[in-house]
């Protein structure tokens, strides 16, 4: 699993890490700056060694990270949360964040069922234009 260069590719890091799906997907990121070595861009195929800092944005979710050990091969979830440090500043934002979004959401309710004939025509009197 650890590599003897003591090196590793960033966009395979993320992908044995788990932060992402698909190398591609890693890549992407990277390329579009959602991911930061040092506080600055990096390149896909710049080299991860062990202690560097990362800032990885994944949809709403922010982490900051240090490298505590190098893979190149994606295995088991308990085993690629090794390879990482996550900082308790960041934990801590990260999961203040998702109950704030998990609040804002608990007040809406999607409907039990599609509307029927007579409400879509009453949908459309009203001039909702997403009811087209």
């Amino acid at each position: 699993m650890e590599q003897a260069t003591e090196t590793v590719r960033l966009d395979l890091w993320l992908w044995a890490a788990r932060f992402f799906k698909t190398r591609a997907l890693a890549k992407q990121a990277i390329e579009t700056g959602k991911v930061e070595v040092g506080g600055q861009r990096a390149k896909p195929a710049r080299a991860v060694r062990l202690g560097d800092a990362l800032r990885v944005v994944r949809g709403e979710e922010i982490f900051e990270i240090e490298v505590a050990a190098l893979s190149d091969s994606r295995g088991p979830a308990r085993v690629a949360q090794t390879l990482y440090v996550e900082t308790e500043q960041s934990r801590a934002e990260r999961l203040e964040r998702l109950a704030r979004l998990r609040a804002e959401r608990a007040g809406y309710r999607p409907p039990e069922q599609k509307p029927d004939k007579r409400a879509r025509r009453l949908i459309r009197a009203l001039g909702d234009i997403d009811a087209s």
